[in-house]
Formats: C-alpha cells, structure tokens, sequence
C-alpha cells in the first residue's frame, strides 16, 4: 500500500473514531509515521483527504454493484436488469448490496463518522441526508417509475413504493451498527421484506 492510500485510511479510521472537526492533520500523519509536512506532499489539506475518501467509497460502491451486474446509480441503464431478474435474483442482489454496506470497510467507517458529526456539522448532516436518504430514494423512485411503466410492477406511486422498500432495509442497517449480533436476524427479515414487496407489487400477483 502507497503513502497516499495509508494516509487515507488512517484519515478514514481517525474520523470514525473521533468525528471529522476532531482530527487534525498532525494526528494522521503521526497515524501514518510520516511528518505532517510530508502529508502535503499528497494532500492539500484534511478537506482534501476528506474528497479522497468519497472517491474511494464511489469506485467501492461502483465496483459492488457491477459484481452484481448492475450499475446503482443509472436507473435508464439498471431497469432491464432489473426487469428480468425476478424474485429469487432480487433478494440475492439486496442481500448483496446490503452485505457490502454493512461490511465494508470505507463504507461501514463513513458512515460511523457521518452519524458522529450529524448533530455538530451542518455540512457533514447534509452530505448524510445526501448519502443515505435523498440519492437512494431518488434512484429508487425512478427505477419504480420505469418498471411501473413497463408493467414490470404494478402501482401508481413510485416515490411511495421507493420509500416502502427502502426504509426498512435503512433500519434494518441501523440496527446491525448498534447490535452486531443480530445480523442474521436482519438477514432473515431483509429476506421476508423484499419477498412480500416482491408479492406486493409483482405483475403476476
């Protein structure tokens, strides 16, 4: 692993451990082994360690949803996918991305940081919001639109079908960062959630 990559999860645990306006960039450096002024050499500053880290998690999550063959941020692109996968491949792709959010390293630390600084940063709340309510419903209510429109789904509220799937797999996250071992309880309802969604709104019901 190279000095920049070191320095960037050394930022990244730092952060989830002590929030973001509590790290200094002579903490990560010490985390490291370097000087601060050999940080600069990589980085211009803790914001921009801080860029660094969401490009880190964009490429992770990226990576994660084409394994599962779709993209996760284009719904015109992921609609046919989504469209032919039926019930059994539904569940194994939520499952999956559920796993990955829970378990991944950049992603389960962000969003430990995120859930520190809510309260003391109006910026970082925002980009909270942003992460984990506003981009997934927004995703999810157009992919909604599009199968609807196809006949794929029947219902006539995207954004409410969106926010029907969606919150229980967010609570069902939250509950597995406050209490690991109850992760395979979270898994068996995860499973029975996107069956009865898939009962609920499926053409052929």
């Amino acid at each position: 692993m190279n000095t920049k990559q070191k320095i960037i999860d050394a930022a990244l645990t730092l952060f989830s451990e002590k929030g973001y306006a509590n790290v200094f960039v002579g903490q990560i450096a010490e985390a490291v082994g370097i000087k601060a002024p050999s940080l600069y050499k990589h980085f211009k500053s803790k914001q921009d360690i801080f860029d660094s880290i969401l490009d880190e998690m964009k490429k992770s999550y990226e990576k994660q949803a084409g394994s599962l063959n779709f993209s996760g941020i284009n719904p015109n692109s992921d609609a046919q996918f989504f469209s032919d996968i039926g019930e059994d491949g539904l569940v194994k792709a939520g499952i999956g991305l559920f796993m990955y959010f829970l378990h991944d390293e950049y992603t389960r630390k962000f969003r430990k940081m995120l859930t520190l600084e809510q309260y003391q940063n109006g910026e970082l709340a925002q980009l909270f919001t942003k992460q984990y309510f506003d981009d997934p419903l927004a995703y999810q209510g157009a992919m909604m639109s599009i199968l609807c429109g196809t006949g794929v789904l029947c219902g006539t509220e995207p954004d409410i079908m969106a926010l029907q799937f969606y919150a229980p797999i967010s609570t069902l996250l939250t509950l597995c960062d406050r209490h690991p071992e109850r992760e395979a309880e979270a898994l068996s309802l995860l499973e029975r959630h996107i069956r009865q969604f898939s009962k609920l709104y499926g053409k052929d019901e």
